[in-house]
């Protein structure tokens, strides 16, 4: 009864969650062709749009699959890519991207995404309403292939500002790397992957920029200047190799920095133990062999009072301390031993 009563409870949490995610289907009417976006997309629209536009069984199977690897497949009336962004938000242990998939031809752009890109989000919104009038009239007056510079320029630009972020936490890290009272290595660790995750991002997606800059002209040939759009966009990604490259130099000097002042520390701490541990052989010494159950001068039989009723315990104090003074004094010479 009680495993029952679990299971339905179960079930309908998946049920509510999966209630949670929001189907969004988007169409938006432009003077020369029509934009359609889809947020989480369901099988059933996506079939559906394939038959009215003669979409590739395996690109529709590319793009509902939730993580696909980046790729561009050219057809005489459209084609087909594949790009990854950061997501809106990145949960501490993964390290997922957000994967949008876009079909284009000459009077049709269909995206399809989960709804977790935030600048496409807010584009599709603008387009919808009449938030930003000039803004929407700019990018729907013209051609398909504007609107998808106008889409891949959003993402580039929010990925340019995530690379810079990082920059932010650089001298932050660099702050704490010389704070002895702060650990840094699993600071260090987390952006490094961080930034490596961007490269895998952006490294792919400036071949991939240009493969569509070559594509996207037999589609647009009204917009001349659309190549130049383009080209900012390659110079932006650009720019956040550049920044991440640097990033990632940066890192390593932090990381062998930290290295190198925690392997410091740790020895200074064993060169303190190790000295303590030195200075007192000569105690130990004398208290063992006085602990032993046997005859020793100055022991229990042979109690002297010359210098009064502790004079054993004076003698095997005074036993213990000289050769620790002369140690302490010789590895002071040696220069082991630093104020």
């Amino acid at each position: 009864m009680r495993k029952g009563f679990i299971s339905n409870r179960l079930r309908s949490g998946r049920k509510t969650l999966e209630s949670s995610i929001e189907n969004k289907m988007e169409t938006i009417q432009a003077e020369k062709f029509v934009w359609i976006d889809l947020q989480n997309p369901d099988r059933d629209d996506v079939e559906k749009l394939a038959e009215k536009y003669n979409f590739n069984t395996l690109n529709i199977e590319d793009c509902m699959t939730k993580f696909e690897l980046p790729k561009l497949d050219s057809y005489d009336d459209h084609f087909f890519v594949i790009l990854h962004f950061p997501p809106l938000t990145q949960k501490v242990g993964i390290s997922k991207n957000s994967q949008l998939s876009i079909f284009i031809g000459k009077d049709f752009l269909v995206t399809v995404h989960q709804g977790d890109l935030k600048p496409l989000v807010e584009l599709v919104d603008i387009c919808k309403s009449n938030s930003d009038v000039q803004r929407k009239n700019r990018i729907l007056q013209k051609s398909s292939g504007l609107l998808l510079h106008e889409i891949i320029d959003v993402l580039v630009d929010d990925l340019l500002h995530t690379s810079r972020k990082i920059i932010a936490n650089l001298d932050e890290i660099e702050d704490r790397v010389f704070d002895e009272t702060k650990p840094v290595a699993r600071s260090i660790a987390l952006l490094r992957r961080e930034i490596n995750r961007l490269r895998r991002i952006a490294t792919p997606l400036k071949k991939f920029v240009l493969e569509i800059t070559r594509n996207v002209k037999k589609f647009s040939e009204s917009d001349e200047d659309l190549p130049l759009y383009f080209d900012d966009v390659i110079d932006h990604i650009d720019k956040v190799i550049e920044t991440l490259e640097e990033s990632r130099e940066t890192m390593e000097i932090y990381k062998d920095t930290d290295f190198v002042l925690s392997t410091e520390k740790t020895n200074k701490v064993l060169a303190v133990l190790t000295i303590i541990f030195t200075l007192a052989i000569p105690a130990t010494v004398i208290g063992t062999f006085y602990g032993m159950n046997v005859n020793l001068p100055g022991g229990v039989d042979e109690n002297p009072m010359f210098l009064g009723p502790f004079t054993t315990f004076i003698i095997v104090i005074l036993a213990s301390a000289i050769p620790a003074i002369m140690m302490f004094t010789y590895f002071k010479k040696l220069g082991w031993i630093n104020s």
